[in-house]
């Protein structure tokens, strides 16, 4: 007979016992055994992988008293009480099926990381979640809440493991970065204001359709209890927001780039203005920052600041701390950074891109610009983009395993664009993409590496790309 779980939602709980599978040995993975195990937990973690890292992961986990099975996680162990899956792994993986045909209940690392929080006034969660623009919103947001003197950590997608920030005694609130593949198996959660940044397709392969990722994104404003934080500009999270199940008194707050309405933050002028948080809203605005504030000050950028903004203020935060935190901001690797220059031509590696949305948002801040594009399109079609984006475009540089879809589109909707493609598939081929890219540009073009593409295929992750990228450019300067 399975344990009952109900009882468990706090780390006071009686955890001891408990039998936890945790599938995968990820950052995510090891803090979320180390947290079971720290409480009494019986833990079993199972990771398809058998590289050193895994390896080492595996000997501490061991040490602590961990069982560990490295090379399978083709099924839970019919033991097992609860099964604790990585964000990595998709809702459709056979070993999820498995284990739910089973009855054996599944929780993601959010369900987890609830559960273990403290019942002595646990931190608060400000969650933050889109297509694009996550890890600059919630980085955003903990130094607004910083300036506002509060104790905050940047959490979940980014910065800390976020079973590791609700174990810290310190902490007054928590800025969450919420992946769609980090909400499925999360039905306790119920953060203080959440907000959804903006809806593109992404992620395809890992739910099977957009109507399923974009169903898990709306699960972001489920039990919301403060502020639910829309995108006027995109409707499709005010629908979101309008279908949420949230808790009584949760009231929906738009931003906009444009004149904000009530219950709304925007732009006057070159201010950043809130029409939500005071007093007189019905007929005035509160002044939180300027436009040159916002680092770059690009409209992808200030609508990041906006939202950030919404949430620190359903939060409590005084006007002048969004202004001092916008300004105490350093942006995160990867995104829209300048790495260099070379015969006239600036090279910006904007790697984390890994969508067409957010290779669209970044090539629309460039022109003339050789695009540098490829890797695992997760099932994403190109034509829009490259439709969008064709009259920016001195050449393309393609590399990847799905470099084929590109060029299929770059063909159908750009047929006067030279394109190279460069067929590499270890690391070491970004020396031929940063040689090819130096052959198509003129003096005062961009050569921009925004891949709208995963990494996988021949890197770690977008960092050790964009790091690839910025190594041979250094070289050739």
């Amino acid at each position: 007979m399975r344990r009952d779980l109900a009882p468990l939602t706090s780390a006071e709980a009686d955890w001891s016992g408990l039998r936890a599978t945790v599938a995968g040995i990820g950052i995510a993975g090891f803090a979320a055994a180390d947290a079971l195990l720290s409480v009494g937990a019986e833990v079993t973690v199972i990771d398809s992988g058998r590289g050193e890292r895994q390896a080492e992961r595996a000997a501490v986990l061991e040490t602590l008293g961990a069982q560990v099975r490295l090379g399978s996680t083709d099924s839970a162990p019919d033991e097992a009480d609860v099964y604790v899956v990585s964000p990595g792994i998709s809702p459709l993986a056979p070993v999820i099926g498995s284990a739910l045909e089973r009855g054996i209940p599944v929780w993601g690392e959010l369900e987890l990381a609830w559960r273990l929080r403290s019942s002595d006034d646990p931190a608060p969660w400000l969650a933050v979640t889109g297509t694009n623009g996550k890890t600059t919103t919630t980085l955003m947001l903990d130094a607004i809440l910083r300036a506002a003197g509060l104790r905050s950590a940047a959490a979940g997608n980014v910065g800390d493991s976020l079973v590791d920030a609700v174990r810290r005694p310190d902490l007054d609130v928590i800025a969450v970065e919420v992946s769609a593949t980090q909400m499925p198996f999360a039905p306790s959660l119920s953060p203080e204001s959440a907000a959804c940044l903006n809806l593109a397709p992404d992620h395809v392969d890992f739910f099977g359709s957009f109507e399923e990722y974009a169903r898990n994104k709306a699960l972001v404003y489920r039990n919301c209890r403060v502020a639910a934080v829309y995108n006027a500009d995109d409707p499709v999270t005010e629908e979101m927001v309008r279908g949420a199940d949230v808790i009584d008194g949760c009231r929906a707050v738009g931003f906009t780039l444009g004149v904000p309405a009530v219950s709304m933050l925007g732009v006057v002028d070159d201010a950043l203005v809130d029409r939500a948080f005071i007093p007189e809203r019905a007929t005035s605005a509160q002044e939180l920052a300027t436009i040159h504030d916002v680092p770059s000050s690009s409209p992808a950028n200030v609508a990041n600041a906006l939202a950030a903004a919404g949430l620190a203020r359903a939060h409590g935060v005084p006007a002048a701390a969004v202004r001092d935190g916008l300004r105490s901001y350093t942006p995160a690797p990867h995104r829209i950074a300048a790495v260099g220059e070379a015969g006239g031509v600036r090279f910006v590696d904007d790697s984390k891109a890994t969508n067409t949305h957010a290779a669209q948002t970044s090539l629309r801040s460039f022109e003339p610009v050789v695009w540098i594009a490829g890797g695992q399109a997760k099932g994403q079609s190109f034509d829009d983009l490259v439709a969008s984006v064709a009259g920016r475009l001195r050449g393309v540089v393609l590399l990847g395993v799905d470099r084929a879809v590109i060029a299929e589109a770059l063909a159908r909707h750009a047929p006067a664009v030279p394109v190279i493609e460069v067929g590499g598939t270890d690391p070491q081929a970004m020396a031929d993409v940063v040689a090819a890219a130096v052959r198509l540009a003129q003096p005062g073009d961009t050569v921009l590496l925004a891949p709208g593409c995963a990494s996988w295929d021949m890197f770690r992750d977008y960092g050790h790309r964009g790091d690839a990228f910025a190594a041979e450019v250094r070289a050739l300067a």
